[in-house]
């Protein structure tokens, strides 16, 4: 472990995070996971990350705690604010105001820390529900951000803010995590899972993963309530 190159994946328990942590792994590095424990809805996606960290054998799993429901805004922070079904037109309550910059924030500070000067995300660009943070623009403008605000950075490290899955369709990304071996069964992707992690089948996370793994061909393994 100490000859590869670290790395901190944000890890939040479902299809598209866990298929980048295993990229990352399939690219030599040694892999700090992190996750957030933020006022999500449920805390089946965090038991799901616990899962995957340890089938992958990640180098080091933290849990930060971090209280975004107390701002709210969003319909996975803010219990009073129903999850919708069926999509819609522009951006979704389901947006959680400001949230992959912060967690990338926080992932830069303990790469800064680890000595890693890379670091993965698993936004999408193509099957995702229109948040603004997981567009290839805000990739690239955290980056420069990275390289301008640290010391590292400063001094003459590079940050990297990798995002192998950002062009890929949910197909792509199921049948590439299907390559390396992934087990699906251990994540969870849905908006309104129950504390058992059984999926809802009806909210845009559910329906996009559903989705990606009948045009893959495959077998989904998600739990259903219904």
């Amino acid at each position: 472990m100490s000859d590869q190159p670290k790395a901190v994946v944000l890890l939040s328990g479902g299809l598209d995070s866990a298929t980048t942590l295993a990229i990352a792994h399939e690219q030599g590095f040694a892999s700090h996971a992190l996750s957030f424990d933020y006022g999500q809805r449920h805390a089946a996606e965090l038991n799901a990350a616990h899962r995957v960290a340890a089938d992958l054998g990640v180098f080091e799993h933290k849990v930060l705690p971090l209280s975004l429901d107390d701002i709210g805004g969003s319909a996975l922070t803010d219990q009073d604010i129903a999850v919708p079904e069926g999509g819609g037109e522009g951006i979704p309550v389901t947006y959680v105001p400001a949230r992959n910059t912060v967690f990338l924030s926080l992932a830069l500070g303990w790469a800064e820390v680890l000595g890693a000067r890379d670091l993965f995300v698993g936004v999408n660009a193509v099957d995702y529900s229109g948040y603004p943070d997981c567009r290839p623009e805000f990739i690239a403008a955290f980056e420069r951000l990275a390289n301008l605000a640290t010391r590292a950075g400063v001094e003459g490290g590079r940050f990297r803010i990798h995002a192998p899955l950002i062009e890929m369709s949910k197909a792509e990304i199921v049948r590439t995590g299907t390559r390396l071996g992934l087990d699906y069964g251990l994540t969870v992707s849905c908006y309104r899972a129950d504390a058992e992690g059984l999926a809802c089948g009806r909210c845009d996370s559910c329906r996009f993963r559903a989705q990606g793994f009948a045009e893959a061909g495959l077998s989904d393994p998600t739990r259903y309530r219904d």
